[in-house]
């Protein structure tokens, strides 16, 4: 791993002059032939289970899936605050390729995204938007980078204050070639973000050590677990945002819908999908000090979603529901997931959407 950080800045360097295009990890590492990271052995799990601590090399401990190059789980994930609202920032840009995603509260009953990458590393990810209390969370769970363009004073102090927070890029102040704006698209729903790009500007700033080998407490199965009852739709209503999925038995994952509108990734060009979804139950507390917007007389506070401690949770995967329960009693750490039992939770291998809400939320389902 050694190698890999003293390569990084060079190979990433090489393939920003090259400009845009599809991502060649040889290029980004420096290296001809990549070195692997340690080979990983799987603890005692179910046939064919993988996690939530060890992985076999190549697996990605965020899908669970392998990857193309073995190197790239050398490379430090990227958490992006993606925007959500008003409906002109959909379609967005690369959160269909995102490996696990949250979507959470802002302010006004609106919502907003951060979208974890590691399989991919897309050269426009955004609208990029400013960040939540909630991204002081996620960032130190996932020992993640932080790709956002602000933040109000009170959020931007408790970013400060956490142990991310060198690797925490602010792009309002840094500006091309990591984060540029689309002249096409009204200010403030332009800017997006050039995720090769950062990783350079990690490399210059000193903070491209890869995370620790143990970073992720996501635990995979191919197959359902028993006990699971039909639910083949999932109906979300946050107060000014309606998130709706449909399970497609032909593909195996769930279709994702926003405000009533397929819900699309402008990348890619196709809808965006779950193979996992995750409801996360946490205590909101609305009344917080932290101004985030004003307009004339009205004030919207920022919400802290105290993903701590425990709570519950709703699993949803093959067409499944769940019953379940989260913990996190330790900040710096990776929560944990728990099925009915109160063993690991294994999810899908795929790609997981958590959508974070209050603990007196209704989730609506169907068979």
């Amino acid at each position: 791993m050694r190698t890999v950080r003293r390569m990084l800045l060079a190979g990433l360097a090489i393939l920003l002059l090259a400009g845009c295009g599809s991502l060649n990890l040889n290029d980004l590492l420096g290296q001809s032939t990549p070195t692997p990271p340690p080979t990983r052995t799987p603890g005692p799990t179910p046939e064919g289970g993988l996690g939530p601590y060890v992985y076999p090399t190549g697996i990605n401990p965020l899908t669970g899936l392998p990857v193309d190059d073995p190197a790239r789980l050398g490379l430090r994930p990227v958490a992006v605050k993606i925007s959500n609202a008003p409906p002109l920032v959909r379609p967005q840009a690369g959160i269909g390729q995102a490996d696990v995603v949250f979507e959470h509260y802002a302010e006004g009953g609106l919502t907003r995204f951060t979208a974890i990458y590691l399989s991919e590393l897309p050269r426009r990810v955004g609208s990029v938007r400013s960040a939540r209390l909630i991204d002081v969370e996620i960032p130190e769970m996932f020992e993640s980078y932080l790709v956002y363009a602000g933040s109000s004073e009170g959020v931007r102090q408790r970013i400060e204050a956490a142990a991310f927070a060198p690797r925490a890029f602010y792009g309002v102040e840094i500006g091309p070639p990591f984060y540029y704006r689309d002249e096409e698209i009204p200010i403030p729903h332009n800017l997006f973000a050039d995720l090769v790009a950062i990783h350079e500007l990690a490399s210059r700033r000193g903070v491209n050590s890869p995370p620790a080998p143990e970073y992720s407490s996501l635990a995979f199965a191919p197959q359902p677990p028993e006990g699971g009852a039909p639910a083949t739709t999932i109906d979300l209503r946050y107060n000014a945002s309606g998130v709706y999925y449909q399970f497609d038995p032909a593909s195996g994952l769930y279709r994702r819908w926003a405000d009533g509108q397929p819900h699309f990734d402008a990348t890619l060009n196709r809808q965006v999908t779950a193979a996992n979804v995750v409801v996360l139950y946490a205590n909101h507390v609305e009344d917080t000090s932290i101004v985030e917007s004003q307009w004339e007389d009205s004030i919207s506070y920022s919400i802290e979603i105290q993903l701590w401690g425990q709570g519950p949770a709703v699993f949803f995967r093959d067409g499944q529901r769940y019953e379940g329960a989260w913990t996190r009693p330790d900040r710096r750490a990776m929560f944990s997931l728990n099925g009915p039992d109160g063993a690991v939770w294994r999810l899908k291998p795929g790609v997981t959407f958590f959508q974070l809400v209050p603990l007196d939320f209704a989730a609506l389902t169907s068979e």
